[in-house]
C-alpha cells in the first residue's frame, strides 16, 4: 500500500527530493557489470561530478552513505603506526580520530572549541612537531551549523607536504568548498545534492592515488584501492570492483543537472538567501546560531531552544506535518536544527518551517 507523504522534510540531509530526481529513481535499469552503456552513464556523471566540484582531480563515487566516504579515506591513506593531524571543532571532525584509531595509525587532535576556527599558526606548529602524514577536517560541521574557513590551514598542510582529507559533505554544492587544495574531498548524495541516500563522492588528487598505492589496505568496500584501475574509456562493459547502485547514480546525474542549469553561483546565492531568511525569523522568536553569525553555514541553521529539543521537534512534526532535526551527542536535547540545503534551500519553505517552529516555541 502506498502512503502519500504530506510532511515537509527540511532536516539537514536526507532533503526532499525534486520532482526530477524522483523521476531519475524510476528509469530502467542498465546493468553495469555486463551492458556496456553503463560506461559512457558513467563517465558523463563523473564529468558532472567534476564540475559541480570545481576540479580536474579524478572522481569516484562509493555505494554507500556519507560516512563510507569518511572511513574509506582513512583506510585508504594510513598505514599502521602512522600519524595523522585531525582538526576538530565538531562531531564528525572527532569522528575521523576514531576512523584513524580503527585502522591502526595515530591521532593527533587538534580540538580549538565547537565554535572556535582553525588558527594556520596553530596548525603549522602541530605540523613541525608531529610530522603528520595526513591531516582530516570538516568543511560544515552539520551537527552544529559550523562552517570552517579553511583556506590558511590548507595552504599551511599544502606546504608541508601532508596529505588533506576534508569532509564538505554538508557543504558541496550549496557553498563554495575550496578543491583546488584539497586532496580527497567527501561529499554525498543525500544533502545539497538532494538526492538519495546511499551514494559517498570524493575527488582524488594525484599525490593522493600515490599514497593510496604506498598504503598496506586493510578492507576492500572501505578502500579507494579498487577503484585505481578502473578502465572507463572502454565501448565494452566496464569492471567496476562491485555493482554499483545504477538507479542511485541516475538520481545522482538528474540532481547534479539541476545545479548545473541552475549555475553554480545562483546555487550558492539561494542557499545564502535562504540561510539568512532563516536566522532572520529565529532572531524574531529570539533565537539566535549556535556558532557565531560569521561562523554559520549556509546549508543548515543550529537553534538553541529552551527546553528538550527532541519534545519541540516532535511537536512541529506532529502538530504542523514539518520534520526537523535536533543536536546530535552533547547537544541533542538543546539544539533544533532546520534543514536549507539543496531542494529546501528556499526562502518559502524556510518560512513555513520557521512558521511552525514559532508556533510551537510560543
Amino acid at each position: 500500500m502506498t502512503e502519500t507523504r504530506e510532511k515537509l522534510l527540511m532536516t539537514p540531509g536526507p532533503t526532499a527530493l525534486p520532482p526530477e530526481v524522483r523521476e531519475a529513481l524510476g528509469r530502467p535499469l542498465v546493468n553495469p557489470d555486463v551492458e556496456a552503456e553503463f560506461a559512457a552513464d558513467y563517465r558523463r556523471l563523473l564529468g558532472k561530478l567534476a564540475a559541480v566540484y570545481g576540479t580536474d582531480d579524478e572522481m569516484v563515487v562509493l555505494g554507500g552513505e556519507g560516512i563510507l566516504g569518511l572511513e574509506a579515506s582513512v583506510a585508504s591513506l594510513v598505514a599502521p603506526g602512522e600519524t595523522v593531524l585531525c582538526l576538530a571543532n565538531g562531531l564528525y571532525g572527532q569522528g575521523f580520530a576514531d576512523f584513524v584509531e580503527t585502522h591502526g595509525g595515530d591521532p593527533v587532535v587538534h580540538s580549538p572549541g565547537e565554535t572556535e576556527p582553525f588558527d594556520p599558526a596553530e596548525v603549522a606548529s602541530l605540523v613541525d612537531e608531529h610530522d603528520p602524514a595526513v591531516a582530516t577536517m570538516v568543511h560544515c560541521e552539520t551537527p552544529t551549523g559550523l562552517l570552517n574557513d579553511l583556506d590558511g590551514v590548507l595552504e599551511v598542510l599544502d606546504d608541508a607536504g601532508v596529505i588533506t582529507v576534508v569532509d564538505a559533505v554538508s557543504s558541496l554544492g550549496g557553498t563554495p568548498v575550496p578543491t583546488d587544495r584539497i586532496d580527497v574531498c567527501l561529499g554525498a548524495s543525500q544533502k545539497c545534492f538532494s538526492s538519495p541516500p546511499g551514494l559517498s563522492t570524493l575527488s582524488v588528487s594525484d599525490r593522493a592515488w600515490a599514497k593510496v598505492e604506498a598504503t598496506p589496505q586493510d578492507s576492500f568496500y572501505a578502500s579507494l584501492e579498487p577503484w585505481a584501475d578502473v578502465d572507463l574509456d572502454t565501448e565494452e562493459a566496464v569492471l567496476l570492483p562491485y555493482t554499483h547502485l545504477s538507479s542511485n547514480l541516475y538520481a545522482l546525474e538528474a540532481s547534479l543537472d539541476l545545479l548545473l542549469e541552475e549555475g553554480l553561483e545562483a546555487v550558492h546565492e539561494r542557499h545564502e538567501a535562504a540561510a539568512a531568511r532563516c536566522r532572520e525569523r529565529g532572531r524574531e522568536m529570539g533565537l539566535e546560531p549556535f556558532p557565531p553569525a560569521e561562523r554559520a553555514a549556509p546549508t543548515v541553521t543550529a537553534f538553541e531552544v529552551d527546553g528538550d529539543a527532541a519534545a519541540v521537534r516532535k511537536r512541529v512534526e506532529d502538530e504542523h506535518g514539518v520534520v526537523l532535526s535536533t543536536g546530535l551527542a552533547d547537544h541533542a536535547g538543546d539544539i533544533v536544527r532546520v534543514g536549507h540545503m539543496g531542494y529546501n534551500a528556499d526562502r518559502e519553505r524556510v518560512d513555513v518551517a520557521m512558521d511552525a517552529l514559532a508556533a510551537v516555541l510560543d
